[in-house]
């Protein structure tokens, strides 16, 4: 346990707690810079070394680093720069001074659970500890019938080596990880900023494949450049990420594919572009990033935990085309749309009952439904139990799925168990750190916590990867919502605006605006928005007007009901 400035660095747990003895929610990387800091003595840490240090054997470019800096600053309320202070000659210093806790002894009490892995996503802090219980019986046994167990063990572990020729390698070992091999991106010539851009994609690609918790990344530090080393860790890859950073008249345009290194079958191609007269790089690059990212992270997490199924193959006639519209359908809700997609998908599953593919989409649709408060209370309980039941045998049988894992974390968030949802969107951001489809469910379930700083994070962080584009609208709301919800009105106005002329039919974005409309002084547009809401969802009232708050902060709760009584204010009927 390392202690400064009233925080505490918890090392075994990977955590970091404020003065409040609270968990503020850090990156794996992110912590990871921070604990170097922590150990460094006091002394300066530069650029070369931070990033040795935090992303070892793996060459990324300085706006990561940077974004680790910003991350730290803002957990540590570090807004004046006084206790991660920018030295001079370019390197940074932890000016806190820091105490170490002695290391627990073999004799005294331990957590149960693991140290987290470098790579591990850290857990949201509203998940609990581990209890703690003394090592002095060993899954129960005494100490003597521990020593006995383990001199068992041992001639266990003896006759598996003796069998081992005659045993498959995965009963004994378990195979490493898929390695991909991220080629430097090419770039067309055409601009001379085009080599910095292609290595700076490079580096963020690089990066964000790391965190992807099914595969190794190979990114040997002279890929920029090219070289022996390069062409031997393509060589020995399973697959190779390839692209080329094209300047048009009016934009940048990056195509990438992966291939598979073995046979050089390409498994995926995608292509993103951003405008080339964007004036901030760094979003530039990490919308390019994201938009090839997202496609092909999910397209290898496809291949990875594809399984075996007597069923009919998903990608043959209309289950596919019935799964397509039911997601479309999520990303951009109206209720005509819901119902569409919602009979097309019962009829794909009544013709073929055991598709899990279409059972898992009809469950992700239907807790949209429920969300938006279009089926009946009787209805959305039995649609509820339906989906439940269906989606916990898809995690039997795909833990690792990202549609899966996207699924259930709809189902959490729409039966209003927020940190359970939490954890299934992390482990689905584990998988495709690029989803923003999972940051808006993280970000709504911070709302509901009273976690409003944190939730804006989350928005604004979905909304510089903008993937998919079909979902964002909902972050966009997110934005506003979390701005109206900390009385930032003015700030809340243009989010709402944009996320309403993307999604129109909704209903809910209208009544926000009206509050924020109202509070901001805007009186006749608040009623203009309140009149549009009513059209579009009959029957609100104050009474109803609100979602479910089961499991909600009083922090929410409290301000939930200001908004409410803005849009009373505004028109909304009280009963």
């Amino acid at each position: 346990m390392l202690r400064f400035a009233g925080f505490e660095l918890d090392q075994q747990r990977a955590e970091l707690r404020g003065v409040d003895g609270v968990a503020i929610k850090l990156r794996p990387k992110t912590f990871e810079m921070l604990r170097v800091f922590a150990t460094s003595g006091g002394r300066v840490l530069s650029k070369q070394e931070l990033m040795e240090a935090v992303w070892p054997n793996v060459h990324v470019g300085e706006d990561n680093l940077f974004q680790c800096i910003r991350e730290l600053r803002t957990a540590l309320g570090d807004e004046r720069r006084q206790l991660i202070k920018l030295a001079s000659g370019g390197g940074y210093l932890l000016t806190a001074e820091v105490e170490a806790e002695p290391e627990v002894t073999a004799e005294a009490e331990a957590p149960t659970t693991a140290p987290a892995g470098e790579d591990a996503p850290l857990p949201p802090a509203e998940v609990a500890a581990a209890p703690v219980r003394p090592p002095r019986a060993t899954f129960g046994l005494s100490r003597q019938a521990t020593v006995a167990a383990v001199a068992g063990l041992c001639v266990i572990v003896v006759g598996l080596a003796v069998a081992a020729p005659v045993l498959k390698p995965d009963l004994l070992f378990k195979r490493p990880p898929p390695r991909l091999a991220v080629m430097p991106i090419a770039d067309d010539g055409n601009d001379p900023r085009g080599a910095a851009m292609a290595a700076e994609v490079t580096a963020c690609l690089t990066d964000g494949f790391a965190k992807v918790q099914n595969i190794s990344v190979v990114a040997p530090r002279s890929a920029v450049s090219g070289g022996e080393s390069t062409a031997a860790s393509a060589a020995s890859s399973d697959y190779e990420l390839r692209g080329e950073l094209e300047r048009g008249d009016q934009f940048w345009t990056l195509r990438a594919r992966i291939i598979k290194a073995t046979t050089g079958e390409v498994q995926s191609v995608v292509a993103a572009s951003v405008a080339a007269d964007e004036a901030d790089a760094q979003l530039a690059q990490s919308r390019l990033v994201a938009g090839v990212g997202h496609v092909l992270a999910r397209r290898l997490n496809e291949i990875l935990e594809s399984r075996p199924s007597t069923s009919r193959k998903i990608s043959a006639g209309g289950d596919k085309v019935a799964v397509e519209q039911a997601l479309a359908s999520i990303n951009q809700t109206t209720r005509e749309r819901f119902g569409a997609a919602q009979t097309m998908l019962q009829k794909a599953l009544a013709d073929d009952p055991d598709n899990l593919d279409v059972a898992v989409a009809l469950a992700s649709l239907q807790m949209r439904g429920i969300q938006m408060v279009w089926f009946g209370p009787d209805e959305a309980v039995a649609v509820e139990a339906r989906a439940n039941a269906t989606l916990e045998q898809a995690l039997r049988s795909r833990p690792n799925s990202i549609p899966v894992l996207e699924a259930y974390c709809r189902f959490l968030s729409a039966t209003n168990h927020f940190v359970e949802s939490l954890v299934t969107c992390a482990k689905a951001l584990s998988f495709d750190p690029w989803n923003g489809s999972a940051l808006y469910l993280i970000g709504l379930g911070q709302i509901y916590l009273g976690r409003f700083d944190d939730a804006l994070a989350t928005f604004l962080q979905a909304d510089r990867y903008d993937t998919p584009p079909a979902s964002r609208w909902t972050w966009l709301l997110g934005a506003g919502m979390a701005n109206v919800l900390m009385g930032r009105d003015e700030e809340a106005l243009p989010w709402l605006q944009r996320s309403i002329a993307i999604t129109p039919a909704t209903g809910r974005s209208h009544f926000m605006l009206a509050a924020a409309y109202q509070r901001s002084g805007r009186f006749e547009e608040a009623r203009a928005a309140i009149t549009e809401g009513l059209r579009l969802r009959p029957g609100t009232t104050k009474l109803n007007v609100s979602p479910p708050m089961k499991n909600a902060s009083p922090v929410c709760i409290a301000a939930w009901e200001r908004v409410v009584q803005a849009e009373v204010d505004a028109g909304l009927p009280e009963q």
